[in-house]
């Protein structure tokens, strides 16, 4: 079992708000890292991340530590994250101003259609490692304003996970985030184990 302490965005994962420099987001998130390694946490996890400033500075509060980190960023319906950065170009900053220091990347509160603007055969793609989508298809903005929550459909969504999973089989960590419960779980599960069992 490997015990992940889990670091989430300064402000509204849902808004960037005012972005902070890599230095301040590392100033910021070191007591929280520092106290996953004073409590033999095995990793950090970094959730729901909007900016890649504040990436950067998880992942030398990490280093600092001697802690593994995972960023997940999240993504907005075309695919790009709340500030307006491609996915590709945040990856690829993190990597170039830490060595690469993240173990991999993830994608989370997003839905996998708006996973679908990233290419295949690109080699950032080949870093991102995990994926914990939204049962919904719905834009922040829709999400936010909306009085009741959207499940959308569980067996439609494990069959998109396994479309995306086909297409990047490096991806290993699967999980479920808004509107997502055990139902929609086992079908991820199902539908992904076909893929990892024929690869």
């Amino acid at each position: 079992m490997v015990v992940s302490g889990c670091a989430g965005p300064r402000g509204d994962g849902y808004d960037p708000g005012q972005v902070m420099s890599a230095l301040d987001a590392e100033d910021y998130h070191r007591q929280q890292i520092g106290a996953f390694a004073d409590a033999q946490a095995d990793m950090v996890s970094a959730i729901t991340m909007t900016n890649a400033n504040e990436a950067i500075g998880i992942a030398r509060a990490a280093i600092e530590v001697g802690m593994p980190v995972v960023i997940s960023f999240t993504i907005e319906t075309d695919g790009r994250l709340p500030t307006g950065q491609s996915l590709a170009d945040a990856i690829c900053e993190v990597d170039v101003v830490t060595g690469k220091a993240p173990a991999y990347y993830m994608i989370n509160c997003a839905h996998p259609t708006h996973c679908d603007k990233a290419p295949g055969d690109e080699p950032w793609t080949r870093r991102i490692g995990g994926l914990r989508a939204n049962a919904s298809r719905r834009s922040r903005q829709e999400l936010n304003d909306s009085p009741d929550l959207d499940s959308g459909n569980p067996v439609e969504l494990g069959s998109q996970y396994r479309e995306l999973v086909r297409r990047h089989p490096q991806i290993n960590v699967l999980g479920g985030c808004c509107g997502t419960d055990h139902l929609h779980i086992e079908c991820i599960a199902l539908a992904c184990r076909e893929v990892k069992r024929a690869a």
